[in-house]
């Protein structure tokens, strides 16, 4: 039973023991006890005041005094502060906590709630590699669900690559032109990064293009809409819809270099799906329901062709939804895309993991979902992040505008393993052990700097302050991990095993420091609640780094190994364990990976 419920129900039995009085839930308020007092658990006593008829200092010193002698032991002593009941739980309670802590192998699990959660992040687009903002999309994405999985819900990891569209037929105009039959194998690029480049040509000759056509007196909009490259790459997106044999063909050929690409960048970051939709599969089914729409009169055509949406009535404005000539837009796809997967999964809750600057996008989906007659329309989630920057001069990109994903991992790997040798120039290590630690090391710096910020928030991500091995950062933690690890190697089986019953080793006094670790695990499950809740990573990052630091401070104050008296020892080495047990467990709802040397 939780402290919580104990405390709860010797709080009922003293009321009515004392007062005569059967005292419901609502009036048992407790919380934590305020640093500058004695006590691990407050119960405000100012419900029961007016029932004794008595001051409140008084009533609180009677229940405390009530509970003290009542309590079966869990009550070592209190102090009452007017009409606040401090209370000091004794140490076989905190111990026995600690045996259950390491007796439950998926502790800080929640039940099966029986629900499904969808859950869809990353939503490339395959015209160029992933970016540093994709970065920030992915690993929220990703921790998210594994947090929403402890929580008890079932979570379908999905995303939604954006593989057809007007910036695609770019790419592929220009490798058409310019390429001259370039590919991956015999360019050595990655397939993302080889399409990236001829996004990145489309621009320039586009660029120059325009320049030229103005240079001749156009005005720069009709210049842009002139230029000949656009007027190509229109009538190329037009055949891809025709469903054209040539255009089709070297569509799927380019793609299949992206999404090469793409799943090698992935595995590397160490997030994955459970399913994939690709928008040239949905916008179909989005085009269909807007059709349906219009018929019905939820929507209407204008003089052009174009279709719309009217959302004036809900404070909004008027919405595109195809194009006069036919084609759709993201907003289509999105339509069919919700329609696929509410028929593929009996989703309870649908979470889009999406910039905040794509806000009123999700309030117009929400309405047009709904208007189109579907039940799920106002329940989605969008899950609003904000934008994330390298400082100026960090890191050069690939396109000259975006830091692309492969270029940050690769550098902060690099300088992990710079800082891992520089602090081990003597590591016993072979260089495959040191590339793999630099690799958990590298990555779980990134991530955890990233999640460790508010996700509603702009953030600027500092590689240098990322992988600080002493501050609040993913290798700090990951060095308590190891230090742990060592220690338990240390010991010896005898040393590891815990002998006696709990109230022997709880003899005497627990030591501050180990009070204050025991109860800091006995936080967890509330911590993953509490993640769940929010949707935030972050709280997580804030448990991580606080236990660590806790265990760092016990670490330094107490011997463990060396200490004289064994069952002291065994104490010590089982909260050893289980600090490492919790790390390990809260740093994998982050999707970070922990080195057992370091």
């Amino acid at each position: 039973m939780k402290l919580e419920q104990h405390i709860s129900q010797l709080a009922k039995a003293a009321v009515k023991a004392l007062y005569n009085v059967d005292a419901d839930d609502s009036q048992i308020q407790l919380q934590k006890t305020r640093p500058e007092f004695e006590g691990n658990i407050t119960l405000v006593v100012f419900p029961f005041v007016k029932l004794a008829r008595k001051a409140p200092a008084q009533v609180a010193e009677e229940i405390g005094n009530w509970l003290l002698v009542n309590g079966e032991g869990l009550i070592a002593k209190y102090n009452a502060v007017q009409g606040f009941l401090n209370l000091v739980i004794d140490d076989a309670f905190w111990v026995k906590q600690l045996e259950a802590i390491d007796a439950d192998a998926n502790y800080g699990q929640q039940p099966d709630r029986h629900q499904l959660m969808m859950v869809e992040y990353s939503s490339p687009n395959t015209n160029k590699p992933l970016h540093l903002g994709h970065v920030r999309n992915n690993l929220l994405g990703y921790s998210i669900a594994q947090i929403q999985e402890a929580n008890g819900w079932k979570v379908v990891k999905t995303n939604i690559v954006n593989d057809r569209g007007i910036h695609i037929c770019k790419s592929m105009l220009a490798w058409l032109k310019f390429g001259k039959g370039e590919t991956p194998e015999s360019s050595g690029k990655k397939g993302d990064h080889l399409i990236g480049d001829y996004y990145v040509r489309f621009d320039k000759e586009y660029k120059a293009q325009i320049a030229e056509l103005m240079a001749k007196g156009m005005d720069e909009e009709s210049a842009k809409r002139e230029a000949p490259l656009m007027l190509e790459a229109q009538e190329m997106l037009r055949k891809w819809e025709a469903n054209d044999p040539e255009v089709r063909s070297l569509w799927a050929k380019m793609n299949s270099w992206v999404y090469a690409g793409f799943d090698e960048t992935y595995q590397r970051m160490g997030v994955s799906f459970d399913k994939i939709y690709y928008e040239s599969n949905t916008y179909l089914e989005g085009k269909s329901e807007v059709e349906k729409g219009l018929a019905s009169g939820a929507f209407y055509r204008r003089e052009d062709g174009s279709v719309w949406a009217d959302l004036t009535k809900d404070g909004l404005d008027e919405k595109l939804l195809l194009r006069s000539d036919g084609t759709s837009v993201y907003m289509t796809q999105d339509i069919g895309t919700a329609k696929l997967r509410f028929q593929d999964y009996p989703i309870d809750k649908m979470v889009y993991v999406v910039g905040n600057e794509q806000e009123y996008h999700f309030k117009v989906l929400s309405i047009l979902l709904d208007r189109l007659g579907f039940p799920f329309g106002k329940e989605l989630v969008h899950f609003s992040y904000g934008m994330v920057e390298l400082p100026n001069g960090k890191m050069k990109s690939r396109e000259g505008t975006v830091v692309d994903a492969d270029d940050l991992m690769d550098k902060m790997i690099e300088d992990a393993k710079e800082i891992y040798l520089q602090k081990n120039d003597q590591s016993p290590m072979s260089n495959v052990q040191c590339d793999e630690v630099a690799r958990m090391v590298g990555l779980g710096a990134l991530k955890y700097f990233i999640l460790k910020v508010d996700p509603r928030k702009n953030m600027l991500f500092n590689p240098a302050e990322s992988i600080d091995f002493n501050g609040n950062t993913g290798p700090f933690i990951q060095y308590t991990y190891a230090r742990i690890q060592s220690v338990l190697r240390k010991a010896t089986r005898a040393e590891s095993a815990i002998n006696g019953e709990a109230d022997k080793r709880a003899e005497g006094t627990l030591h501050p420091k180990e009070l204050e670790l025991i109860q800091r695990l006995t936080e967890y499950p509330a911590v993953v609640r509490n993640a769940g809740d929010n949707f935030s990573p972050a709280v997580i990052c804030n448990y991580a780094y606080d236990l660590a630091c806790d265990f760092n401070s016990f670490y330094h104050d107490l011997s463990i190994l060396n200490e004289p008296d064994a069952q002291k020892k065994a104490l010590r080495l089982l909260l050893a364990k289980n600090v490492a047990k919790v790390l390990t467990s809260a740093m994998s709802l982050l999707g970070i990976e922990m080195p057992e040397r370091m």
